[in-house]
């Protein structure tokens, strides 16, 4: 289960800066925030059993059919929900590392890794690489398995063509999760969907609880679906500002970054771990990161960050070559 995950604000009292969550830190909200405020009297009453005026909304910006579309408390939420339902396909595949929820879910409900198992998890783009997936390959997963599950939760945080949920219906396969946590920065109200072909849907609402999504939340996705309120006002400019942290960060001696299509990116350490970087940006320096070492696959010099400010970039690359320089004489 998640321990140990980006943005774990809760564990300290000093962090000015936050580059361990991938989603965006300074989204404008205050709209958002001053309808919650007018609609807190919505929390005295049960929310809709199935969340449908959401649903409906949801269908009309994807161009499918409300049948097509599920919304759940999360991603998370969704993935769990997908693995508990289909869990008599008996295995799964993923591609390692990445999120580490695919799998817990997995293995909760009885499943077992095979590399020729009839239903695949893919995160596209990938956390934490920032990889993305072209349709071409995407389109092969498809046909080269009974069911793929495509995480799009950061969908929103990249210029790589995405597959539309239209398109990813007609291949009559394919589970699409997607986030608005994510495409509108508000991790705190857990908010996701699912849409897939009619009959899926179908068959994972009979798998899942009533009230699942509380009123706060579905009033907040309709009001930023009516408001059309973007995280990222210039997504172009952010993620040139992710680049320009990349070079400086490969500049940084002893320090290796991978390629990433996202604001995101995974970080590798030549001397030190990634858990005493963490405790030294944060107790120095007021910034938090994302320890990596708990993804499969990957090491404890492993760490992701992902772009801010350009003078918390600045910041943070100033801060991590501190460090790095006292590891010269380890």
């Amino acid at each position: 289960m998640i321990d140990g995950h980006g943005d774990d604000l809760y564990r300290y009292g000093n962090v000015a800066m936050n580059f361990s969550s991938n989603i965006f830190a300074h989204a404008d909200l205050s709209g958002l925030e001053d309808w919650l405020r007018q609609n807190v009297h919505l929390i005295r009453s049960y929310p809709e059993p199935s969340p449908r005026s959401l649903e409906v909304m949801l269908a009309r910006c994807h161009g499918v059919a409300p049948g097509e579309v599920m919304v759940t408390s999360g991603a998370t939420d969704a993935i769990w929900l997908i693995a508990q339902a289909f869990r008599h396909k008996g295995s799964y595949k993923v591609f390692h590392p990445t999120f580490c929820e695919y799998e817990d879910a997995c293995q909760t409900f009885g499943y077992v890794p095979h590399p020729d198992a009839s239903l695949c998890w893919l995160c596209n783009p990938n956390n934490p690489t920032g990889e993305a997936f072209s349709l071409p390959q995407l389109r092969e997963l498809a046909h080269q398995h009974e069911l793929l599950v495509i995480d799009q939760s950061y969908e929103d945080y990249t210029l790589s063509q995405r597959l539309s949920a239209e398109e990813a219906i007609s291949w009559g396969n394919v589970l699409q999760i997607r986030s608005m946590t994510k495409s509108h920065a508000i991790p705190g109200l857990r908010l996701g969907y699912i849409t897939a072909p009619s009959e899926m849907i179908c068959y994972l609402r009979s798998q899942y609880r009533p009230w699942a999504v509380n009123a706060l939340a579905l009033e907040a996705g309709k009001w930023l679906l009516c408001h059309d309120v973007k995280a990222i006002p210039d997504l172009t400019a952010y993620l040139l500002e992710a680049q320009r942290l990349r070079t400086m960060l490969e500049g940084v001696e002893g320090i290796g970054v991978m390629d990433t299509q996202t604001n995101f990116m995974l970080c590798h350490m030549g001397k030190g771990t990634a858990a005493e970087l963490k405790s030294y940006l944060v107790n120095e320096h007021g910034m938090l990161i994302r320890d990596a070492s708990n993804f499969k696959g990957l090491d404890a010099r492993h760490f992701r960050v992902a772009a801010q400010s350009p003078d918390e970039n600045d910041a943070l690359v100033a801060a991590v070559t501190s460090f790095m320089k006292t590891k010269r004489y380890d």
